[in-house]
């Protein structure tokens, strides 16, 4: 804090610094999951699905197509598209609604739980292992600076197509 009270401006090469470590982080996180979707022959989208509904059945909730689409932001035919796909490949698999006719339950195979947790799983124990290194006082310092920056990305609102000219 500045003696009037207000907070102190990080300098702007420190800034430039911070802002380039954190597009480094971001391109490596990329790269790291198009090896991902490389050794497990599936799309971005596909594994995006593959790991909500592994997240949903730990949570013992039930998922139908429509919440993947809700999940993706995709439409219903999109949806029913990639989830055919996760079928054919023996990644998903759909049965009837428990409470809703006219609706299927999705589930994500064992087999494709332990694939992901197999090629993810080393992954997850580096970076737990990076974190656990931290101090408490480092570790709430960057997890609020991470939500900062992520309540700064959220809040950029799309400017209409007639705007940006």
């Amino acid at each position: 804090m500045t003696t009037d009270g207000a907070p102190e401006l990080i300098l702007s090469s420190t800034a430039d610094q911070v802002i380039a470590t954190l597009l480094e982080y971001r391109l490596a996180e990329e790269a790291m999951r198009r090896r991902t979707r490389d050794s497990m022959r599936m799309g971005t989208t596909d594994l995006q699905a593959l790991r909500f509904l592994i997240k949903a059945q730990g949570e013992n909730r039930i998922v139908s197509g429509r919440d993947v689409a809700d999940h993706l932001g995709m439409t219903s035919a999109s949806v029913t598209a990639l989830l055919d796909r996760l079928t054919k490949s023996g990644h998903v698999k759909r049965t009837p609604h428990p409470t809703n006719r006219r609706s299927n339950m999705v589930t994500a195979t064992p087999g494709s739980d332990d694939e992901v947790r197999q090629t993810l799983g080393a992954m997850h124990a580096r970076m737990i292992e990076t974190t656990r290194a931290l101090s408490p006082v480092d570790a709430d310092v960057i997890r609020h600076f991470l939500e900062s920056m992520t309540a700064a990305v959220d809040s950029i609102d799309a400017a209409p197509a007639s705007d940006a000219r």
